[in-house]
């Protein structure tokens, strides 16, 4: 008897893309895909897919190395938990960019294999994703390196210091609420459209910023948002009491992008929870402000002298300081995942707030399963 595969995620704009992905698959047994919902899929992306998930279950099916397609149950990232428990698959296979600790830890409590291909196209053809398709958008994403919190004044005030962000192309649809300024990117696109507009970048990051904290805002978004999204490259935004910096270095250097670029790595946690709340339990002083304005200008230096070592060991210990304000940044699944990689990375944090969302990884060798980064560098 034939050996069963099962495959989830969104396959909107059905592309050969997709059908490269189902291919490979299938060459493990008959294969069975598990569709998101629409309503998953808004949950995941904040958009709805072009394609009703009957259209793409109607299209799926259709391909060739397809035996039978379907809509999961469940919802957010496990949402085809239910159909792989009834299905009983001998593999479960994952593209790179979709793999998270999360699925990998159900099919091993449920004895599947757990496959992870390289996103690949087929011979011939150029690489594709719906992403591409779905329009021509170069509105960028951010990862902030290091000084996350001190863009907050009950932060800053304390402490003064730098926050590094680094801008990214959008070759993949980051998660929602994964700490890649998701929701201020979502503000730009609802100002701008598809791409921020030719101007002064610190003119067009304050408004940006304004424009996602109109009056009566209750919890702002930091302004390291809107810097990240705006500026190309690499910035850092010097921060001392108040929700915009006193002074912002930008770097364009080709070497220096391509050596951050080169060196970082992202696995997958999926989107925080909901009901998430990094904010309980948080101890602010002078000292734990100053460790993190530390690490970040040693982050700085060793991003300018390109050494990988240090830039691992200063994102790790700008980490720590983030960790000591913000206890709930991390749990014992982060915890778990960081144990995992500790003996292939070179250091480590969260994107963003933390409580899900991207383990970011500093290495100088390749990381298993885990997502590589385009860093924006102003052409487009």
């Amino acid at each position: 008897m034939a050996k069963k595969v099962l495959v989830s995620g969104c396959f909107d704009m059905l592309h050969s893309g997709h059908v490269e992905f189902f291919r490979e698959a299938s060459q493990y047994g008959d294969l069975y895909v598990s569709l998101g919902s629409d309503k998953t899929i808004f949950d995941l992306k904040g958009r709805t897919p072009v394609n009703s998930e009957h259209e793409r279950t109607f299209m799926v099916k259709s391909v060739a190395s397809v035996k039978e397609a379907f809509v999961s149950r469940g919802s957010g990232i496990l949402d085809f938990e239910a159909e792989i428990r009834t299905l009983e698959p001998d593999y479960f296979v994952v593209n790179a960019d979709g793999h998270t600790p999360d699925k990998r830890d159900l099919c091993q409590g449920l004895g599947v294999e757990y496959v992870i291909l390289e996103r690949k196209p087929f011979p011939g053809l150029e690489p594709r994703s719906t992403t591409q398709l779905r329009q021509r958008d170069y509105m960028p994403y951010r990862i902030d390196l290091a000084g996350g919190w001190l863009d907050q004044p009950y932060v800053s005030t304390h402490y003064p210091g730098s926050v590094i962000t680094i801008s990214l192309e959008p070759t993949l649809d980051f998660n929602e609420r994964s700490g890649m300024a998701s929701s201020t990117r979502r503000a730009a696109i609802d100002m701008w459209g598809t791409k921020i507009p030719p101007g002064n970048y610190e003119k067009q990051a304050k408004i940006l910023f304004c424009y996602d904290n109109p009056p009566g805002t209750k919890v702002v978004s930091g302004s390291q948002d809107a810097i990240g999204l705006v500026f190309p490259g690499l910035a850092k935004a010097y921060y001392n009491g108040d929700y915009w910096p006193t002074k912002i270095e930008h770097v364009m250097d080709e070497s220096l992008l391509r050596f951050v670029e080169k060196s970082i790595y992202l696995v997958s946690l999926g989107p925080r929870y909901m009901d998430y709340d990094v904010l309980a339990n948080t101890i602010f002083n002078r000292d734990l402000a100053r460790n993190l304005a530390v690490a970040a200008e040693g982050c700085w230096d060793a991003i300018h002298r390109q050494d990988v070592v240090a830039f691992g060991s200063t994102l790790r210990k700008g980490f720590e300081a983030q960790v000591a304000m913000f206890p709930n940044m991390k749990n014992e699944r982060v915890d778990a995942l960081i144990d995992e990689y500790r003996n292939i990375a070179l250091g480590w944090k969260l994107s963003g707030a933390g409580g899900g969302g991207y383990l970011v990884l500093v290495a100088d060798r390749p990381v298993p399963g885990a997502v590589r980064i385009t860093v924006r560098d102003g052409s487009v």
